[in-house]
């Protein structure tokens, strides 16, 4: 039996609804955040040496990074659903948005939320403008750049297709998910992208999306 080792609010809903899309059974063992920190509680780390989410057991195997498990899922269980066949120019766009998600889209969208924690922290008054100076200087000049133009090569590329890999819905859009939804809630997605924005509409209405959130609880990025 897989299970899901599930943080709240984190990457794993993705591995939640991947599940629901191909149909498979699964358990869960939940794990909250530290309400101060932010940070996954002390007993992930009984699962995963780095205590990190998302975490699969499958029998014998414990696989963690979102990429991977996707990735081992879709070659165990899907059975040729949600990939596109190997050596077709649809699989290698797929593996592309499979590695862009972390690798490229996720860096500046943490760097903002660091950035954005940083000047929220109390801090003596007298540091308190130069804290501001330098976090308000460095995501001016660099963070928010990067996302502008992450959001704006992500929009011209759903102008070409459906999703991201094609016309066909696949696990790719499911990894993309996340930093899109983060970037809507955290950094000013908004209505001026709108094939962003449809993106999003689409896949909050997918059946199995709504039956992963069902069982996941509470999840702050689906709105």
């Amino acid at each position: 039996m897989i299970i899901v080792h599930h943080l709240n609010n984190s990457r794993s809903q993705r591995i939640l609804w991947l599940l629901e899309e191909l149909g498979l059974e699964y358990d869960i063992q939940y794990y909250d955040r530290d309400p101060k920190t932010m940070l996954a509680p002390a007993s992930l780390r009984q699962v995963h040496p780095l205590g990190k989410s998302p975490v699969i057991t499958d029998g014998a195997l414990t696989l963690a990074e979102s990429g991977a498990i996707i990735g081992y899922l879709i070659e165990h269980y899907g059975k040729g659903r949600l990939a596109p066949p190997p050596g077709t120019p649809e699989r290698s766009r797929y593996i592309y948005w499979m590695h862009y998600a972390e690798g490229s889209a996720m860096p500046p969208l943490l760097l903002k939320l660091v950035f954005d924690r940083i000047e929220q922290q109390p801090v003596p008054f007298f540091v308190k403008p130069i804290v501001r100076q330098i976090t308000g200087r460095t995501k001016q000049t660099f963070i928010e750049p990067q996302i502008t133009l992450h959001l704006d090569y992500l929009e011209a590329e759903l102008e070409k297709s459906l999703w991201f890999v094609g016309d066909e819905f696949t696990a790719a859009d499911i990894q993309m998910s996340f930093p899109i939804e983060v970037a809507a809630t955290r950094a000013g997605l908004d209505a001026s992208r709108p094939k962003l924005m449809d993106f999003l509409d689409r896949i909050h209405a997918r059946r199995a999306y709504q039956q992963a959130l069902e069982r996941g609880g509470a999840y702050k990025l689906s709105s």
